[in-house]
């Protein structure tokens, strides 16, 4: 029986030019940053980060901010340097930080909603609970220091989340999933961050084509594929 198909919605925001940004080296301040809020990001920043799953080989990918005034100015729109990973995120969500990321707390959106992975201002000891990959979690920041924050989350079936914000970077430094046996389910890691980039990034979004529901919102591509 075939899967269902998916409409892959090409959203993706081009800023033209080739690769010049800013690295990481550069753009590292000096002193503690302050974990009250979070940072005022900028078109054109970016992280690299290396994933791992169980399902592909370990590779790599540069998320960048294509704008800073989504949903009616409350929020980022993050996509992603490398094509084949912008449509595996759209099936698979391999990547969940990609898409809309909101100013107050940089919550990525899940099933419409933003959900607060982080919750400013990051004190230790403070907890909360959001959905990430289709599940619940309740998370607590295990540690504070350096402009660092250690967050720890588990799920009611026993998997867990730890991950790490940095200040200087303004996102996450690392994320581990693993489910309750203590399996990889997904690493990500920073390599490097900055500014200034330029040259094409991308954010698709999927939509079952039997949900009556589903909206192009006027995208100006549509694919169609294979679940």
């Amino acid at each position: 029986m075939r899967a269902p198909l998916l409409a892959l919605l090409l959203l993706g925001a081009s800023l033209a030019g080739c690769l010049g940004g800013t690295s990481s080296d550069e753009t590292d301040s000096y002193g503690i940053p302050d974990l009250s809020q979070p940072g005022n990001w900028t078109v054109g920043q970016w992280w690299l980060y290396t994933f791992s799953t169980p399902n592909w080989q370990d590779d790599s990918a540069r998320l960048v901010v294509t704008e800073t005034d989504a949903e009616d100015g409350t929020a980022y729109m993050l996509g992603i340097t490398n094509h084949e990973e912008a449509r595996r995120h759209a099936v698979m969500n391999h990547n969940p930080f990609l898409g809309r990321i909101t100013h107050d707390n940089l919550s990525t959106y899940e099933n419409g909603v933003p959900q607060p992975v982080l919750q400013f201002p990051l004190e230790e000891g403070d907890s909360w609970s959001f959905t990430l990959f289709g599940h619940e979690w309740s998370t607590t920041i295990t540690s504070v220091d350096d402009g660092r924050a250690v967050l720890y989350a588990e799920t009611s079936d026993g998997q867990s989340l730890t991950y790490v914000y940095d200040g200087r970077a303004e996102f996450f430094d690392q994320l581990i999933w693993n489910d309750a046996s203590g399996e990889l389910l997904l690493r990500m890691v920073l390599v490097a961050h900055g500014l200034d980039y330029e040259g094409d990034a991308w954010f698709i979004r999927a939509g079952d084509i039997f949900d009556k529901e589903w909206d192009n919102n006027g995208g100006p591509n549509v694919e169609f594929e294979d679940s």
